[in-house]
């Protein structure tokens, strides 16, 4: 019969022989929204992104909504968009501004290279750090 002080040593010794969890999975599928504290001023909209298991990525910015593809693996990302996508559509009230920060915001997402997972929190990372949040509504 082992006793209690036997299973701890015996629990013990099993977690220190089995890896350690592997970080999060990508949550292929799900909307992204960027980390924004507030839409910017004269809009509504909060940069979205969403990517699927086949690699198709959709991107919402604050004017423009794109396709792009993006290649996922463990713990790095690379988010290439379809320069010639006639499917691009933006919002006939954008002014120069929200034109200047989704093409800001589109340069960072294309030169993201890593990316690692904290509950519904995703964080992007290259020159600068970009912090989505998953959709859970």
């Amino acid at each position: 019969m082992v006793r209690p002080a036997g299973w701890l040593a015996l629990f013990m010794l099993a977690s220190s022989v089995w890896p350690a969890r592997a970080g999060e999975p990508f949550p292929f599928g799900s909307e992204l929204m960027l980390d924004a504290v507030t839409p910017m001023p004269g809009s509504k909209r909060i940069p979205m992104l969403e990517i699927e298991d086949d690699g198709s990525a959709s991107i919402d910015l604050w004017c423009t909504s794109l396709r792009a593809q993006a290649v996922v693996t463990d713990d790095s990302i690379a988010i290439v968009p379809n320069q010639s996508d006639t499917g691009a559509s933006s919002l006939p009230q954008c002014d120069t501004e929200h034109q200047a920060s989704d093409t800001a915001l589109l340069g960072e997402l294309a030169q993201v290279t890593k990316w690692r997972r904290s509950g519904d929190r995703v964080e992007f990372s290259g020159p600068t750090k970009l912090r989505y949040r998953l959709m859970t509504n």
